[in-house]
């Protein structure tokens, strides 16, 4: 089975929505993966299609003044195009993403780690892969995620019928919490990695396998009874967490090598 499906049409809808962005709003696109539960590898039969893409404009763009960054005005630097039935498709400008990336947000990072790639500039993203290895900050990394599996438990699991699917948005910070706290490259993207590391075997792997199931085979499951074995694993993880947050490093990356990047790719336009 494969865990990570991109029918052949909606892979050529993706393509020529970038096809179109580039047109009409005379930007390129640098790199195109899929993100959310699709790229994770639990998606449903009926689970969007969450395109991301990072694309920059030509040099003149960014020099100017005043910045005009509102909707709709000429210097926003975020490019979403409505929701079409199943396919999200949305973008960050260079800038902004190596501004996040200068703060070690997990997004970025997680989009260059994705399984499915609908469009990539190899130098680009070579050089934006070693960027996001150098500014990579475990401590922030795992403060992203510990606040993500919280906010979900927190939201969405607490009684004895709760969001099944939530389980597997919580479960997966979780472990992306563990993964940082015992490795010093990020967490991946791909759930079942993680998984096969973490929880190889047990009672709590055979639930999760058993919930993985009914997920992909399913249309968005909603609520249902708590499954205990995934409840008290979490309970005890977050309290594990909250009660004793790890000392782990920072990032090693420093501006000036962000500007230099940013630059490169203006003088290659």
């Amino acid at each position: 089975m494969d865990i990570h499906p991109v029918e052949p049409e909606k892979r050529a809808a993706i393509g020529q929505a970038l096809v179109q962005i580039e047109h009409e709003h005379k930007v390129r696109i640098l790199f195109a993966c899929e993100s959310g539960s699709r790229g994770w590898g639990f998606s449903s039969p009926d689970s969007d299609y969450d395109a991301r893409f990072v694309y920059m404009h030509p040099p003149s763009w960014y020099l100017t003044v005043n910045e005009r960054t509102r909707p709709g005005q000429p210097q926003r630097d975020v490019i979403e195009l409505p929701i079409d039935s199943d396919l999200d498709v949305s973008g960050w400008d260079l800038r902004k993403a190596l501004r996040l990336l200068s703060k070690s947000n997990p997004t970025l990072s997680e989009w260059l780690r994705s399984p499915i790639v609908y469009h990539a500039d190899a130098p680009a993203v070579a050089a934006l892969t070693q960027l996001s290895e150098r500014f990579y900050s475990r401590v922030a990394g795992w403060h992203h995620y510990h606040s993500m599996a919280k906010g979900n438990f927190r939201g969405y699991l607490r009684g004895e019928r709760v969001r099944t699917k939530k389980y597997l948005y919580v479960i997966r910070p979780v472990l992306a919490c563990r993964w940082i706290e015992s490795s010093e490259a990020p967490p991946p993207m791909a759930f079942e990695v993680m998984l096969d590391r973490l929880l190889p075997d047990g009672p709590v792997r055979d639930a999760i396998d058993a919930l993985l199931v009914v997920k992909r085979a399913s249309k968005e499951v909603n609520d249902g009874p708590r499954i205990p074995a995934i409840s008290d694993y979490l309970e005890a993880e977050l309290e594990r967490m909250q009660a004793m947050p790890p000392l782990l490093p920072g990032h090693a990356g420093e501006d000036a090598e962000l500007d230099a990047f940013l630059r490169r790719c203006l003088e290659a336009w």
